[in-house]
């Protein structure tokens, strides 16, 4: 019986010692899962010795890289609670996060030295380890490779992963080892994942896609390549020479792959399938993909609810073109009007779920806790429709959340660092389409009366201010001025209204 979620690697490495288990796509590095397996319970001894103890916090800030794999794994292992940091967001972002997980430690990347080293003189109590200097190299070669103490059992917090929220403050979702075993239980019971099967992910481990997926290739026997910058050409010849079977992917990503020209002179045959999330895939691109002889599967999922939560699979996957399925195996979701009962077919309602899988709450939120789970059901804030067959359609996000990139941009965010502007008397952040991100966050402004400047002087002036506040992908990529915001009688911004009037499409 597991006893935690990091022993899944442990069994892994018992049974399947030989098979390949990470790759380092920017190195060629390789590992089989019985390396995989020795190098993390070499870190875990390491981070042991250095007083780091059960139930701390433990920051990692690193690249895909098979030592980020394993940090994952050792932290699970011996008990520290991994706190997925990422590293796209400034620093000013990252010092909230730091602050409020109350992270003892952070393991870094030497590649992202300079957005810690600000960090370090804000945290000084913090031990921040380099993963990639000589001493640590030397300290993980010397520690032994045997199984550290268990030091955590099912229901301690196994990781934390900031999300944020209509609050504009982002919130630690925290996982029990209890709900990743069983999420990866349900999941393997629905997905096509067969052992000795390759895949490509190019997703950031700070996300649950990423983490979600190297977690799901421990438990089935996948052989997982580590991609720590997409880039489509990369792709389309890691697919060819790695024989991948299946990625992972948002559409914006699998856009880029579909328009770059090695798309068609690529050996493809192997490819199964690939399973795309963050946002509904248009039609027309899973058709494409159809023409090629791959399949696109179409996963709904969040973070609170440790990722997929919904699948369309093989057996559908032409046939509800579209729809992101059914729910996983063992889990609950159901799609629900403001009174709480089932809507009929082709009525929009907000998505909810039960199941094992859900977060234990948010980091030291019980308020935003009971928000979001009442009755051991989880609410998204997601609408979507059910057909006459059950499958499910995601309509649209009744948070207002932009996801670009597939990245999760949240408008109360930007707002807030935008009012903090004096120029700014009010604003409401809105998303447009984009052929290059899927969306792109859009600022509608009322200019305060003491601005005298004109327009174009204020965007220039705004860009500024939020280039230093903001992680790239959160920054407006339009700006648009007006005399007053659109608002409910309760003064909750009509964000509808405004995405009629600026429809887009967004700057590129």
């Amino acid at each position: 019986m597991l006893l935690n979620g990091g022993q899944v690697l442990t069994e892994r490495a018992k049974i399947s010692a030989r098979l390949e288990a990470w790759i380092d796509s920017d190195t060629g590095e390789r590992l089989s899962f019985a390396e995989a397996n020795a190098r993390t319970n070499q870190l875990a001894h390491v981070l042991l010795a250095r007083g780091i103890a059960p139930g701390d916090r433990v920051g990692v800030l690193m690249g895909n890289t098979p030592l980020h794999a394993a940090a994952y794994f050792a932290c699970a292992k011996a008990g520290f609670v991994f706190v997925a940091l990422n590293w796209r967001l400034t620093v000013a972002e990252l010092a909230y996060q730091l602050a409020d997980s109350g992270a003892s430690a952070v393991l870094y990347g030497a590649d992202l030295a300079q957005l810690v080293e600000p960090l370090r003189e804000q945290f000084p109590q913090v031990r921040w380890i380099d993963a990639d200097s000589r001493e640590m190299h030397a300290a993980m070669a010397g520690a032994p490779t045997r199984e550290p103490p268990i030091g955590a059992s099912l229901e301690d917090p196994l990781y934390m992963m900031y999300t944020s929220g209509t609050t504009g403050r982002p919130k630690g979702a925290v996982m029990s080892h209890r709900a990743n075993i069983a999420w990866l239980n349900c999941m393997l019971a629905t997905s096509d994942v067969r052992l000795g099967d390759r895949q490509i992910t190019v997703a950031p481990l700070f996300h649950i896609a990423g983490l979600g997926m190297l977690m799901a290739a421990a438990a089935r026997g996948m052989t997982t390549m580590l991609v720590r910058q997409f880039e489509p050409g990369l792709m389309w010849d890691l697919i060819e020479r790695e024989k991948v079977t299946c990625l992972l992917g948002v559409p914006a990503i699998l856009n880029f792959m579909y328009a770059h020209p090695k798309r068609q002179t690529a050996d493809t045959s192997t490819l199964r399938w690939i399973v795309c999330g963050a946002a509904p895939v248009p039609v027309s691109l899973i058709q494409g993909y159809a023409a090629m002889g791959i399949e696109v599967h179409q996963v709904y999922g969040l973070t609170e609810t440790h990722g997929g939560i919904c699948l369309i699979t093989p057996e559908y996957a032409r046939h509800k073109v579209g729809s992101t399925g059914l729910p996983y195996f063992g889990i609950e979701v159901r799609v629900v009007d403001k009174a709480g009962a089932d809507v009929p077919p082709g009525i929009p309602g907000e998505v909810i779920t039960r199941g094992p899988h859900l977060i234990t709450g948010y980091w030291n939120q019980p308020e935003a806790t009971r928000e979001a789970i009442r009755d051991g059901w989880f609410y998204t804030g997601d609408i979507a429709e059910v057909d006459a067959d059950g499958f499910i359609y995601i309509k649209d996000r009744s948070k207002d959340m932009i996801i670009s990139g597939g990245e999760n941009v949240y408008p109360a965010e930007v707002e807030e660092v935008l009012h903090a502007h004096p120029a700014v008397r009010d604003v409401g952040v809105i998303g447009q389409p984009s052929a290059k991100w899927g969306e792109s966050a859009c600022a509608v402004i009322v200019k305060d009366p003491s601005w005298t400047g004109g327009d174009a002087d204020l965007v220039a002036a705004l860009q500024q201010h939020v280039q230093e506040r903001l992680a790239r992908y959160k920054q407006p990529k339009a700006y648009a001025f007006i005399d007053i915001l659109p608002r409910n009688p309760s003064g909750k911004i009509l964000k509808r209204v405004l995405r009629e009037q600026f429809p887009g499409p967004a700057p590129e």
